[in-house]
C-alpha cells in the first residue's frame, strides 16, 4: 500500500465516510495524493459478524459521549447520543440506502418558514439548480434505485402492507426506493440477496458504501495512503494562517504530525465540531474556524420516530431488505398541517434483540412481551423529517470528561422544537391511519433512537459571521481548511442525507481541483 511521507504536505482528509470517502477518490483519480485518517479499523465484508449486537459492538462508535438536554436519548442513551461506525467507510457501512434527494424549497428554509420563534433558520448560499447535475452523478456512482434506468428492489412483505396502507389512505408518492442497494449487479457489485441484513455491515457488497467503491478504487491509483485507527487530535496552523497539518494518534496511542497542503474535515457531524473546537490555538482562541461562534452549533439529527403495528396474520418484516420502501406525500412544505417543513415515511424492521432494546427503552412487563411475542406479526415503519435548526442545540467540549487517549469529549445538547413536536406528533398519526386502514389490531410509538442522521454544526453561509464554511464547504476563516461532511448542511431538509453529503463532496473536490490547478491552494 502507498505510504506518504509525513512531512509531505499532501491533502489531509479526516475521515472516510460518504464525505470523506468520496472526497479521497475524486481527488485520487485525478492525481492527487491524499493522506485519509480514519479512527476506526479496517473492516470488510468478511469481517462482519450477521448478529445484531456483535455487529454493533464490531461497528459503531462507542468511545465516550455525553448527553445534556431534553430529549428522550438523554434519559434513555446517556452515552450513546448517536447511533454511527467507527471503520473505513465511516456510517455508508451502515445506512439504510434511501437516497432521496433535497426539494427546491428546502435549501431556502429561511425564506420560506419565515421567522419561525426559537430556530435559527438560513437559506442555503447553493440551491437545487446547482446541486443538481451533482445528484445525478452521486447517483449514478451509488446505483440508486429507481434512477438513470436502475430497477426497482423487489416488494417484501413489509412494503406490500405499506404500499397497500398508503393506496388506502390516499398515498401516490410510494415505491421500493430510491435506494443504493442493488436489485441487479451494477458496477462491480452484486445484487442483493435479500437476506434482511445489509443495513449493517453487508457482507456480499450490494449495498453502495465508500469501502466498497470509493476507497479501493481510491487506493488502486497509488495516490491514497489509508491510514486506519489514527485518532486526529489536532489541525494544527503555520505563522502564515494556513493549516499545515494534522496531529493524530496511530493505534498504540504514539502521537504524529502529517504535514498538509488542504485540509478536508469529514468526521461527522459530532467529531468534526470536536477537533476544530480541540484545535483551538492562540490566533483562533475559540476553536479553529470558529470567528462566528457558530461550530458545533445548530445541530440538527432529523426528527424522527418509529411505528411498528401489530396484525393477525404473519408479516414477517425481517424477510428482504431492511429498509425498502419510502413514501414520500407528506415531504412537501404545507403549514395547514400545523408545522413547517416534511418528513417521509419508511420502512423498517428491527432484529428481535435491537427490537427488544429500542421499541419502549426501559419498558418490562407484559405489555413489553406482547410486543415481543408479535414480533413475526409485526409491521414497522420509520418516520423521518426536517427538524429546525438551534443555536442551543450544539457540541460542546466536556473537559470534566475524558475518552481513552485523555482527550476532552463531545457532549451533545439537544431539544426538540416545537415544530419537531408537532410534526412527529402528525407522523404517527398518519402512521396509525395507514395501518388501521390495511387491519391492523394495534400501533405502538417508539420514540427517537440515538441518533443516525447528524447534520449541521459547520453549517454553510453567504455571511461568515452566519456560519463556518462558504458554499463550497472551505471555512471563512481558514483559506485551506474545508469541511466535507454533512456538518456543512445548513438546514436537514426532510431526505435522508447520504445522498446530499456524497454530491456536495464531489462538488466541492471539483472546486479543489480547479483551486489547485490555478494555484490558488
Amino acid at each position: 500500500m502507498t505510504r506518504i511521507d509525513e512531512k509531505d504536505p499532501v491533502v489531509v482528509i479526516i475521515g472516510s465516510g460518504a464525505g470523506g470517502g468520496t472526497m479521497a477518490h475524486e481527488l485520487c483519480t485525478q492525481g492527487v495524493k491524499c493522506v485519509v485518517l480514519e479512527a476506526g479499523p479496517h473492516l470488510t465484508g468478511e469481517d462482519y459478524e450477521n448478529d445484531e449486537w456483535r455487529a454493533f459492538n464490531q461497528m459503531a462508535w462507542l468511545d465516550m459521549r455525553t448527553t445534556s438536554g431534553s430529549w428522550r436519548v438523554a434519559t434513555d442513551f446517556p452515552n450513546l447520543p448517536a447511533w454511527i461506525v467507527k471503520a473505513v467507510g465511516g456510517s455508508t457501512t451502515h445506512w439504510s440506502g434511501a437516497t432521496p434527494r433535497f426539494m427546491e424549497h428546502e435549501f431556502k428554509a429561511g425564506t420560506t418558514y419565515g421567522d419561525l420563534d426559537g430556530a435559527h433558520l438560513l437559506d442555503w448560499p447553493i440551491d437545487l439548480a446547482e446541486l443538481a447535475p451533482w445528484y445525478d452523478k452521486a447517483e449514478i456512482a451509488m446505483g440508486s434505485s429507481h434512477r438513470h434506468g436502475r430497477p426497482p428492489l423487489p416488494a417484501n412483505n413489509n412494503y406490500m402492507v405499506f404500499a397497500n396502507g398508503a393506496d388506502k389512505i390516499g398515498y401516490r408518492y410510494y415505491a421500493t426506493g430510491p435506494y443504493a442497494t442493488n436489485a441487479e449487479p451494477y458496477d462491480g457489485r452484486p445484487a442483493s440477496i435479500q437476506d434482511g441484513f445489509n443495513f449493517q455491515g453487508d457482507k456480499q457488497g450490494a449495498k453502495w458504501s465508500t469501502l466498497v467503491r470509493e476507497i479501493p478504487r481510491a487506493l488502486a491509483t497509488g495516490n491514497l495512503d489509508l491510514r486506519p485507527e489514527c485518532q486526529a487530535t489536532r489541525v494544527t496552523v503555520g505563522a502564515d494562517g494556513k493549516v499545515d497539518g494534522v496531529e493524530y494518534l496511530d493505534s498504540a496511542g504514539n502521537l504524529h504530525h502529517q504535514a498538509a497542503r488542504i485540509v478536508c474535515v469529514a468526521g461527522n457531524s459530532i467529531e468534526t465540531p470536536r477537533l476544530l473546537l480541540m484545535s483551538a490555538t492562540k490566533g483562533h482562541a475559540d476553536g479553529l474556524a470558529n470567528s462566528s461562534g457558530q461550530v458545533g452549533r445548530n445541530y440538527l439529527r432529523h426528527l424522527t420516530g418509529s411505528v411498528y403495528a401489530r396484525f393477525e396474520d404473519p408479516v414477517r418484516m425481517y424477510r428482504g431488505e431492511t429498509m425498502a420502501g419510502i413514501i414520500a406525500d407528506e415531504a412537501k412544505h404545507d403549514p395547514s398541517r400545523g408545522f413547517v417543513g416534511g418528513f417521509y415515511l419508511e420502512t423498517l424492521s428491527l432484529g428481535p434483540a435491537f427490537l427488544a432494546s429500542f421499541v419502549e427503552p426501559g419498558e418490562w412487563g407484559r405489555s413489553f412481551t406482547e410486543k415481543m411475542e408479535a414480533y413475526s406479526h409485526t409491521a414497522g415503519m420509520w418516520i423521518v423529517g426536517e427538524d429546525m435548526p438551534q443555536e442551543s442545540n450544539r457540541i460542546t467540549l466536556n473537559t470534566e470528561v475524558k475518552d481513552h487517549h485523555g482527550l476532552p469529549v463531545a457532549n451533545v445538547n439537544f431539544d426538540d422544537h416545537p415544530n419537531d413536536v408537532a410534526m412527529r406528533a402528525y407522523g404517527y398519526g398518519k402512521a396509525d391511519e395507514l395501518y388501521t386502514a390495511v387491519g391492523a389490531i394495534g400501533t405502538h410509538h417508539t420514540p427517537p433512537y440515538p441518533s443516525t442522521h447528524n447534520l449541521g454544526t459547520s453549517r454553510m453561509s453567504d455571511k461568515a459571521e452566519d456560519g463556518v464554511t462558504d458554499r463550497w464547504g472551505r471555512t471563512h476563516d481558514v483559506v485551506n481548511l474545508f469541511v466535507s461532511d454533512g456538518s456543512l448542511m445548513t438546514t436537514g431538509g426532510s431526505a435522508n442525507p447520504t445522498l446530499t453529503i456524497v454530491a456536495l463532496a464531489m462538488r466541492q473536490a471539483d472546486h479543489i481541483l480547479q483551486e489547485l490547478a490555478a494555484g490558488n491552494l
